[in-house]
């Protein structure tokens, strides 16, 4: 009866020693789990590297109801290099925003969640929009969560949320003056429970505790309350974290409340802002706002729609493309579309040739190295929705062809969701983790992980990982040319799918094989040199061997959630060698390296790359 257990036991045992070889990890690489103080543990549902050199993991409530209900918020600041951690007060709900990096090197944080979803039998009070007014022209109103509107019938509704009424806008007009109200909308729901909260008609609500002007003035108007579905719930703050204070610093709010959105950083180091869920748990229909981080306001950008967090990168032309990829919720034949938007005069053009298009939901996409090719890839992906459909399909189209097509690029080992997708400095691709099925359905996770090689396009193996890796996970590069994982939140705990899945704390790090090749002291080193390089200059730096320096490429920090990176990207540099130096020439397209804060890694003759030193693109 031993048998089975003594096997497997000796099969692990001989796995271990197998992996922990040195001529297994000088081709496949090996894994290590950081050693995570019990306080420090958190659900990272964002990871972004900072030019600090910490990664910023932000949880937020982290998918969790009682820490939402309770008003605890957690962001963690990692140091990998002296692994230790700082937890950072968190002003606001973060779980879900977007986030882009700015010129500063400050992150760009926004949206978040201002309620959770109530699904099925678990909708017991009806509730609905509704549009509050105020005719009051000399005044705003403040609303406190938990005000009442009850309706012609009596049915009282509460809103779960402040909500602030500007004044009315007032007119002078021959013989008087024109008053036109103005608005603000909240979500609300039935304070009793059932059906007698359900109204198909459209009414005005009085607010309950107004009186005289007050209550003339103010008042709700709405066209339905159901018990239908309710959604998730954004927000409209917005904040820049600095990396060196370490802090939260408040900036305007969006015009639009923003739950899963996609920033986008601009040529001229403003920020793009699309889609989510808004303020009563609906895709923004199509409206857009930019970020200017010189004034730290918001501006309309051209409407179109998009489902959340879509896959929106630069172009080196200033154009945006949307690979197709998104993680959720919209309709299944709106906004998915691949193709290229000109925000110039707001066109769009599709492009063809995707395999599978039914299965972008979930899927990876990023910018080929070097970026100046613009090529992107797509892989892996999954049916709308709770689907359980996952493809192996990667895809890959050139940008810079008269009519770009997507052609298909070799197969993933398996159908995968929520793959994570890094680029190296030696220009190759490290994807890990995600599931078959949706949230892990099934016990369903791929321990895998394996290199894209562009030049080759093709695929081969990298060690495995040994923590599961699904929705609500990230991978990033970090500046000594490892790869750290986060993250993950199957669905179930088993096979059966009979037990609650738990949130996954552990942080995983992969060490590529590249630095099982050479040691410490044969690496590429970079030694003085500028910390500001701008757009078409050269910079100096010193180093031994410098006949041996092969490439050199800048590579934007990333700040990734849902699978979504659109700030990873790897520009190749000109290099030139001299005696005991190199120099280095960045490009002068400023939509090709968009200003911030990049790594700047040199790579050898034999594939090593050196560290990372930060230099700043102004």
């Amino acid at each position: 009866m031993n048998v089975p257990a003594a096997v497997g036991f000796a099969q692990d045992r001989l796995h271990e020693y197998r992996i922990s070889r040195p001529e297994y990890q000088a081709r496949y690489g090996s894994w290590s789990r950081v050693q995570v103080p019990e306080e420090y543990r958190t659900n990272a549902i964002h990871a972004a590297l900072l030019h600090t050199g910490k990664v910023l993991l932000i949880a937020g409530s982290g998918n969790d109801q009682e820490q939402f209900d309770a008003g605890t918020f957690d962001t963690v600041l990692w140091d990998p290099e002296a692994n230790t951690f700082t937890t950072v007060p968190t002003p606001d709900d973060l779980f879900c925003a977007g986030h882009a990096q700015l010129p500063s090197g400050r992150l760009l944080v926004a949206g978040g969640t201002a309620r959770y979803e109530i699904l099925g039998d678990a909708v017991k009070h009806a509730g609905g929009a509704m549009l509050v007014k105020n005719e009051d022209p000399d005044r705003a109103r403040t609303l406190p969560a938990g005000t009442r509107f009850r309706s012609p019938s009596g049915v009282e509704y509460e809103s779960a949320v402040e909500i602030t009424v500007p004044p009315a806008a007032k007119e002078v007009v021959p013989g008087g003056a024109e008053v036109t109200a103005s608005e603000e909308r909240v979500f609300v729901t039935a304070v009793a429970e059932g059906e007698a909260g359900v109204t198909e008609e459209s009414a005005q609500y009085e607010i309950v505790g107004l009186q005289g002007r007050d209550a003339e003035n103010l008042y709700g108007l709405a066209e339905q309350m159901t018990l239908d579905d309710q959604d998730f719930q954004g927000i409209d703050v917005a904040f820049e974290f600095d990396p060196v204070a370490e802090r939260y610093v408040p900036v305007e709010p969006m015009a639009e409340a923003r739950w899963y959105p996609t920033l986008t950083a601009l040529p001229d180091g403003r920020v793009l802002t699309v889609s989510g869920l808004d303020d009563v748990g609906e895709v923004v229909p199509g409206i857009n706002e930019i970020y200017d981080p010189a004034t730290r306001t918001w501006s309309e950008a051209p409407e179109r729609y998009f489902p959340t967090y879509p896959a929106l990168f630069l172009m080196a032309d200033g154009r945006i493309f949307y690979t197709g990829s998104n993680a959720g919720y919209g309709p299944a034949d709106q906004g998915r579309e691949p193709g290229v938007w000109d925000l110039s005069d707001n066109s769009f053009q599709p492009v063809p040739g995707m395999t599978d298009p039914d299965q972008l939901e979930t899927s990876a996409s990023l910018l080929l190295p070097p970026a100046q090719d613009q090529r992107f890839m797509v892989l892996g992906g999954g049916g709308v929705g709770e689907s359980a459909k996952s493809t192996a399909r990667t895809a890959i189209i050139d940008l810079t062809e008269e009519q770009p097509e997507y052609t298909d690029g070799p197969e993933l080992p398996q159908g995968t969701r929520y793959l994570s997708s890094v680029i190296l400095p030696d220009d190759t691709i490290f994807t890990t983790g995600g599931s078959e099925d949706y949230r892990a359905r099934g016990d369903s996770n791929v321990l895998r992980a394996q290199f894209y090689d562009p030049a080759a396009n093709e695929f081969r193996e990298a060690a495995d990982p040994t923590v599961g890796r699904t929705y609500h996970s990230e991978a990033l590069l970090l500046p000594d040319g490892r790869v750290a994982t986060f993250g993950g939140d199957p669905l179930f705990a088993d096979e059966a799918n009979t037990r609650p899945g738990e949130f996954e704390q552990r942080i995983e790090v992969y060490e590529p094989p590249y630095l099982h090749r050479a040691d410490e002291a044969e690496r590429p080193r970079l030694t003085g040199g500028p910390e500001r390089i701008g757009r078409g200059e050269t910079a100096a730096f010193a180093t031994p061997r410098a006949d041996r320096i092969a490439t050199a490429r800048l590579i934007r920090p990333s700040a990734v959630t849902h699978t979504t990176d659109v700030e990873q990207r790897s520009i190749e540099l000109a290099v030139g060698r001299g005696e005991g130096e190199i120099t280095v020439t960045v490009p002068d397209e400023p939509a090709l390296v968009p200003p911030g804060w990049y790594m700047l890694f040199v790579t050898d003759t034999d594939g090593i790359p050196s560290e990372a030193t930060w230099v700043h693109i102004p």
